[in-house]
């Protein structure tokens, strides 16, 4: 009985991924693309995958172009693999001249996709003056430079809004304080308390924002106030910094250490 059950239950999936595959509407599952083309499962104590990620050391230039106060490293104190968990960890400590270290990795070089789904199963850090993110940036950044080569931020939180998240997208003539974009709010509940699954699905001409298993925001060519620069390979970014122009500096009510810890990595086509 048991075996039928389980059979039945996976053929009840597959009837689902079928009819649901390729729909943009509100009301699809989470996964609805299932091409897998990469899957980070970090289930590998130590760390990150050499063959897919990097690392962003230092400070940056003007702390990372936001003014952000932490010092980046790939020491296991700030990002390790441990217990099948990603954590990147950001520590008040002085370093190299920062009063913060934290971690910043990608994929530049390493792995790119245009179009498909990218999604994290992840729960948040909290604190004033964090400012953790899973985002995107076009792989063309070195010849026509930012924001030409187009970001898309999938996930990025104010630490102390924990329960309240962005999805924006920055392209030329909309970047920085003119980005568009649209905040998803928890409701009775917080991001730093629990996992929640962060993902967008990208297609030629729109680009699908979600929490969880809510499409809650839209973004297409009408609704950008410049050039489209959707429609080229994009490569995947988390960090989690510190301080910064969108979060402010921490604060005496900001407890450190503090960490965000990844479940998954996984990407679609």
């Amino acid at each position: 009985m048991k075996n039928l059950y389980i059979a039945t239950c996976l053929l009840l999936l597959v009837t689902v991924l079928t009819f649901t595959s390729c729909n943009t509407d509100e009301t699809q599952i989470v996964t609805t693309l299932t091409n897998l083309t990469l899957a980070q499962e970090f289930d590998v104590d130590g760390a990150p995958d050499p063959s897919v990620w990097s690392y962003d050391i230092g400070t940056g230039d003007n702390g990372w172009g936001n003014n952000e106060l932490q010092y980046y490293t790939d020491r296991p104190e700030n990002i390790v693999i441990e217990n099948g968990m990603l954590k990147m960890t950001a520590i008040q400590e002085s370093f190299e001249g920062s009063g913060y270290t934290s971690a910043r990795i990608l994929t530049k070089d390493l792995f790119q996709q245009k179009y498909g789904r990218f999604e994290a199963r992840i729960q948040l850090p909290w604190g004033q003056g964090l400012w953790p993110a899973f985002w995107l940036l076009g792989s063309n950044i070195d010849e026509v430079g930012w924001p030409q080569c187009g970001e898309i931020d999938i996930m990025e939180n104010r630490g102390q809004e924990p329960t309240l998240i962005n999805g924006t997208v920055h392209g030329p003539g909309y970047s920085g304080g003119e980005s568009i974009g649209k905040p998803y709010e928890l409701d009775g509940d917080r991001f730093d308390t629990g996992f929640h699954v962060f993902g967008i699905e990208w297609g030629e001409n729109y680009i699908n924002f979600y929490v969880d298993d809510v499409l809650y925001n839209q973004i297409t060519p009408d609704d950008v106030t410049g050039e489209w620069v959707y429609d080229h390979d994009f490569f995947i970014i988390m960090n989690v910094a510190v301080g910064g122009g969108f979060v402010g500096s921490p604060d005496a009510s900001t407890v450190f250490p503090q960490t965000m810890l990844v479940d998954y990595v996984r990407v679609y086509q």
